[in-house]
């Protein structure tokens, strides 16, 4: 499978899977951002476009960790823009992601500081780089959609993790949409995103 390559409907994907597809669309996002962006408001109201990239790269990085049982010092601030390559650097660090998440053993047993299900630690970053790559083409003005078969492999998962989410303050409240919303839409609006507000 090439990293472009879409995912096939069926049995459960792994989340080695998931991760490349995710990539494949996340990457062009981050990596068309020009610096004159970095202050544009994002969906998330506490993050910029600078602090959203900082919060992702560190997402990506230290889960790479977590996929091989290792502990992770998520709170952690790191500028991870200082480098001049950072877009570079990103794509680098988000096929390491692909690979560890890809090794045997990866999704099974616990991991994390919370003892969690792998699959379920798996499934947080996929749904970082997932709606966090939406986030950012929203502020940038552009256009995202994800792999349908990335967000299928998300829904049921971030339903279960919602309730435990709000209560930690990582989702707002769920947003109602119209009966004609789209998959990804539903599961943008679960996390607490309106995908048609406009930016302020």
């Amino acid at each position: 499978m090439t990293n472009d390559e879409p995912l096939r409907p069926g049995a459960q994907p792994r989340i080695g899977d998931l991760l490349r597809s995710a990539a494949a669309r996340a990457v062009p996002v981050v990596g068309g951002i020009g610096d004159a962006s970095l202050g544009a408001p994002t969906p998330c109201a506490a993050y910029d476009v600078r602090a959203l990239l900082n919060h992702l790269y560190g997402v990506v990085v230290h889960f790479q960790a977590l996929a091989a049982k290792q502990s992770a010092e998520l709170s952690t601030t790191t500028d991870w823009l200082a480098d001049a390559d950072w877009r570079d650097r990103f794509e680098t660090e988000t096929g390491k992601l692909v690979k560890a998440w890809s090794a045997p053993g990866a999704e099974e047993g616990t991991t994390g500081g919370m003892g969690l299900p792998a699959r379920t630690v798996g499934t947080m970053v996929l749904l970082d780089l997932t709606v966090h790559a939406w986030d950012l083409a929203r502020a940038t003005g552009r256009d995202f959609t994800p792999d349908p078969v990335v967000v299928d492999g998300l829904v049921g998962e971030v339903e279960a993790m919602a309730p435990m989410a709000r209560k930690a303050g990582v989702f707002e409240e769920a947003v109602a949409l119209p009966g004609d919303a789209t998959p990804f839409e539903r599961l943008l609006a679960t996390t607490g995103r309106d995908p048609y507000a406009p930016l302020v």
